[in-house]
């Protein structure tokens, strides 16, 4: 789960080429799968408020308007070390916040562009799936029926830095080789998770990480807005 609240960033030069980097073959992927905060829900606003909330509790550092652009240039484990919260805490502070989530959960919504983007995906040749920190019940709700239903696997709840095994297992379940697993998220640490499991990684630019920050990781595909997805797939969004 992000730390952050979303800024729209224009691209910059080193962003800009949406069409220096590669195209994909529609059959190309097994699997599509997402990262959920960030990527598909826009909970920043409402993420560093509670943040903010918990750091007297759990005795980290508050987040001000004048760390964030330092800190959206950050992994998330710099970023912790940058809040001085401790190793053991972050479990804790996790499941708070997905408990305060829970509770405010009508403050949360998708992205403008995301519903239809998920839309169309469905009707395209690869399942969908998520691999994310949120909760199962949080991500259920903000999605809502109509939008849970296109996906296929919800991996929920997963702890910082396990990405990588889930993802991992997903390509066992569906029986992916090298590559044939998309993932797509806004972090540096989805880019790394999905090259330390063997998949190809999207970034996408609306979300936590800097552009800039996400170009440096080298993702096979970086995506400006929702509809380059369905288009970089061979579909376009009605």
């Amino acid at each position: 789960m992000p730390l952050l609240h979303h800024i729209d960033y224009p691209p910059s030069k080193k962003t800009m080429d949406f069409s220096s980097l590669n195209t994909m073959s529609p059959h190309r992927f097994g699997l599509i799968a997402f990262d959920f905060d960030g990527t598909l829900a826009d909970s920043y606003a409402w993420l560093v408020a509670a943040l903010n909330q918990l750091a007297p509790q759990y005795g980290f550092r508050s987040v001000s308007p004048a760390d964030e652009p330092e800190l959206r240039q950050l992994g998330a484990s710099a970023i912790l070390r940058r809040l001085e919260l401790r190793f053991w805490k972050r479990p804790l502070v996790l499941r708070a916040l997905r408990q305060r989530m829970a509770q405010d959960i009508a403050q949360i919504s998708l992205f403008p562009g995301v519903a239809e983007l998920l839309d169309v995906l469905a009707t395209g040749p690869a399942p969908l799936a998520i691999a994310s920190s949120n909760a199962r019940e949080n991500i259920a709700q903000v999605l809502g029926t109509a939008r849970l239903v296109h996906f296929e696997r919800l991996e929920c709840g997963i702890g910082l830095g396990g990405k990588a095994a889930r993802l991992r297992a997903l390509r066992r379940r569906y029986r992916l080789a090298p590559g044939e697993l998309l993932y797509i998220g806004d972090e540096i640490r989805d880019l790394q998770a999905a090259r330390a499991a063997g998949a190809a990684s999207g970034a996408v630019t609306w979300g936590y990480n800097h552009p800039d920050a996400l170009q440096a990781q080298r993702p096979d595909y970086l995506f400006h807005q929702p509809s380059d997805i369905a288009r970089q797939l061979g579909l376009e969004l009605r």
